[in-house]
């Protein structure tokens, strides 16, 4: 995927990319997270902890999931939207209530499913790094980095069952 007209990218930047910790930050998610420039959540974090823990590691963006409903979690949005590197990135935890796009959108980061996805829709890459919490039903624990320099890259990361 390449970015937009203008960008003035010298270098690459790495961005965590996680969601539906549940409660749950794995050792492994921590470490992975660690090699990361910034961090996306895109909701059901469940513990204002992890919430904190990941703003210790790196810059955090985060996205409401329907299960933060807490009140820590009354200062959370809906959506956000975040440029890094010159890449225009929207953050919503549930796909379903996406908003119309913005001509600049170039990346669409959500949540909610559990499930891993990766698609270029009419050159805007959609997101989801799967879940990063407990295991539910058979579906793998993983989640992803970005990579955001000319162009945009994603490595899936499978993390292990145990915590």
């Amino acid at each position: 995927m390449k970015g937009g007209e203008g960008k003035f990218t010298m270098s690459s930047i790495r961005v965590g990319v996680i969601s539906d910790t549940h409660g749950l930050l794995r050792s492994q998610a921590r470490q992975i997270l660690q090699g990361c420039q910034h961090i996306i959540h895109a909701g059901d974090i469940d513990s204002p902890a992890v919430l904190g823990e990941l703003e210790r590691i790196a810059p955090t963006t985060v996205v409401r999931g329907n299960m933060d409903w807490a009140s820590w979690a009354n200062r959370l949005k809906i959506t956000e939207r975040v440029v890094l590197n010159g890449w225009s990135i929207l953050v919503i935890h549930n796909i379903a209530e996406l908003p119309t796009l913005k001509d600049d959108t170039n990346i669409v980061i959500f949540g909610h499913s559990h499930k891993f996805l990766q698609e270029d829709r009419d050159g805007v890459l959609f997101l989801n790094p799967g879940s990063a919490g407990p295991r539910r039903f058979d579906l793998p624990i993983s989640m992803a980095v970005l990579t955001l320099g000319e162009e945009a890259t994603v490595e899936q990361f499978l993390l292990e069952s145990r915590p």
